[in-house]
């Protein structure tokens, strides 16, 4: 069943229908964000981020990519979610999380199941229409798309022109929609130079004390200058 029927007015984004919810608890147990939450200084930082971005095009929506200068995915799947989930707490916006993170999915964890198609199965097939792979995050105003089945020739897939469409739809299709794409570490991949020509804006994760002052401006050079929005810096 569709989930991503359009919402063409600004008031009725807040009226988007949710299957289900996730409680507090097990939002805390996925280290997503949520309002009231305990740890006031994580839903701060988000919150802080959401509203850089923002300012950047205070018009329109944006399509921003989040990978890790580092080999270890687990700091993007953190920052890429949960900007997102940050983005979805403002009642006039909706997000999308798009998980490109081939070798460490994260999107399955949120669901609590592996789906049966995903990311690359849509790339792969022409048969499969994008509310197929368009799922209930279990939070307000967010829908989630999870990386898919194993594909050999997935990297390539990302440099279609069906990804560039796919893309273009996501964020087009609803006026205050804000695509978050989870990307692999972009020292150890080619998806994170490929998927940024795709996107406004790109966020790089730098971890504590394990990136040199070369890594960094080598992975400004990989997501452009142009579109490099910022560091994040992750314990």
């Amino acid at each position: 069943m569709s989930t991503d029927t359009p919402v063409k007015e600004t008031a009725k984004v807040s009226e988007m229908e949710e299957s289900f919810l996730l409680s507090n608890n097990e939002l805390a147990g996925l280290q997503v964000i949520y309002p009231g939450m305990a740890e006031r200084d994580t839903l701060n930082a988000f919150r802080d981020i959401r509203t850089r971005l923002l300012h950047k095009k205070p018009e329109g929506n944006f399509v921003v990519m989040v990978s890790s200068l580092d080999a270890n995915a687990s700091t993007s799947n953190f920052v890429a979610m949960n900007l997102a989930a940050s983005i979805a707490m403002d009642e006039n916006k909706s997000a999308i999380y798009l998980d490109c993170n081939l070798d460490a999915p994260h999107a399955d964890k949120i669901l609590q199941k592996k789906p049966e198609v995903g990311l690359t199965d849509y790339l792969d097939d022409e048969n499969i229409p994008v509310p197929d792979i368009i799922f209930p995050s279990g939070l307000h105003r967010l829908r989630i798309v999870p990386v898919g089945n194993p594909r050999e020739t997935a990297e390539e897939q990302f440099a279609s022109q069906r990804m560039k469409q796919l893309i273009d739809h996501l964020s087009e299709r609803y006026p205050n929609r804000y695509v978050v794409l989870d990307v692999p570490p972009v020292g150890s991949s080619v998806v994170a130079r490929i998927l940024a020509q795709y996107v406004d804006y790109a966020v790089l994760v730098v971890p504590f004390g394990k990136v040199t002052e070369r890594q960094v401006l080598s992975g400004i050079d990989a997501v452009t200058r142009q579109r490099f929005a910022g560091l994040v810096y992750c314990d």
